[in-house]
C-alpha cells in the first residue's frame, strides 16, 4: 500500500504548503464559474483541503490511493468541532480510489485536484484516463480545478537539490534524479521520525520514493478538450494571470 509511514508525518512535513492560496483560489474559481454544493478532491491525501471546505458548508468527498492518508484525514476530521455531526449527515465520504479510474454513485458540481497529485501520473496515458473520469464523474456546467508543476519547476528541483529538514521531531534528506527525456524526476527521502513525543533520542527511519512528471500545457489544454470539456483556461501560480514559462505552478480551470 502506498505511504503507510509517510501518511503518519506527512502534516508534519507539508506544514508550510500554501493551503490557504489553494482554498482561496478555488472559491475565486467557483466565484467565477458558478458555486458548487457538491465536490470530488482526487488525492485528497489527509485532508488538509477537504476538511476546510466541509467545515465551509459544501458536501465533500475525499478521494486518494493511499488508505492510510485516508485513515489520517477521517481522525482530524473527528477532531473538529463539528466532525462527528458533517460524517453522520453525510457532509463528507472518504474514498479510496485510483484516481485514473474514480466514480460515484452521481456526479458531482466540481472536482478539484491540487498539490500536483496530476503529476504522480507518470505516464500519458493515466492522464488521459484521469481526465475522461473526471469529465464523466461531473454535472453539466461542472468544473474541474487542478493544478500540476510547470516542467522547468521540475528542472529547479534537479539543479537545486539536495534539501535538509533537521527539525526536533523529524528530519529529512531529499535528493533528486532528473529524468530529461520524460521530463520525470524521482524523489529519494530519507526520513527520520521520532518515535514518540515523550522521546528525545529514538527515531525511526525510513525511505520513501515519489517519481512525478510534468507535462507541457498545451498537451494538457488539448487532452482536456479531447475528453470533452468545452471551456478550458490555464493561470499562474494561484492568480488570476495568464501562464507563462516563468511560471512554478499551472492552474487549469476547464467546464464540462
Amino acid at each position: 500500500m502506498p505511504y503507510r509511514k509517510f501518511a503518519y508525518v506527512y502534516d508534519e512535513l507539508m506544514e508550510d504548503m500554501p493551503y490557504p492560496d489553494w482554498l482561496r483560489f478555488v472559491r475565486e474559481a467557483w466565484d467565477r464559474y458558478g458555486m458548487p454544493r457538491t465536490v470530488a478532491e482526487l488525492g485528497c491525501g489527509t485532508g488538509s483541503i477537504t476538511i476546510p471546505l466541509v467545515n465551509s458548508g459544501f458536501r465533500m468527498t475525499g478521494i486518494d490511493l493511499s488508505s492510510d492518508m485516508l485513515s489520517v484525514a477521517r481522525d482530524k476530521m473527528e477532531s473538529t468541532p463539528q466532525g462527528h455531526r458533517l460524517f453522520q449527515d453525510g457532509s463528507v465520504q472518504w474514498i479510496c480510489q485510483n484516481m485514473t479510474s474514480w466514480q460515484m454513485p452521481e456526479p458531482v458540481d466540481s472536482v478539484i485536484s491540487f498539490c500536483d497529485c496530476l503529476n504522480y501520473l507518470t505516464e500519458p496515458e493515466d492522464v488521459i484516463r484521469t481526465f475522461q473520469s473526471t469529465y464523466n464523474g461531473l454535472k453539466p456546467g461542472g468544473t474541474f480545478i487542478f493544478d500540476v508543476h510547470h516542467p522547468n519547476t521540475l528542472r529547479r528541483y534537479d539543479e537545486e537539490q539536495p534539501f535538509m529538514l533537521d527539525d526536533r521531531s523529524i528530519s529529512y534528506l531529499w535528493t533528486c534524479e532528473y529524468n530529461g527525456a520524460r521530463t520525470e524526476i524521482e524523489h529519494h527521502l530519507t526520513i527520520f521520525a521520532r518515535v514518540n513525543e515523550d522521546s528525545q533520542s529514538l527515531y525511526e527511519r525510513f525511505e520513501e520514493v515519489h517519481i512525478q512528471r510534468s507535462y507541457e500545457q498545451e498537451w494538457l489544454t488539448t487532452e482536456l478538450y479531447k475528453a470533452g470539456f468545452r471551456d478550458v483556461k490555464c493561470y499562474a501560480d494561484f492568480e488570476w494571470v495568464e501562464a507563462g514559462d516563468d511560471a512554478a505552478r499551472l492552474f487549469f480551470v476547464a467546464v464540462k
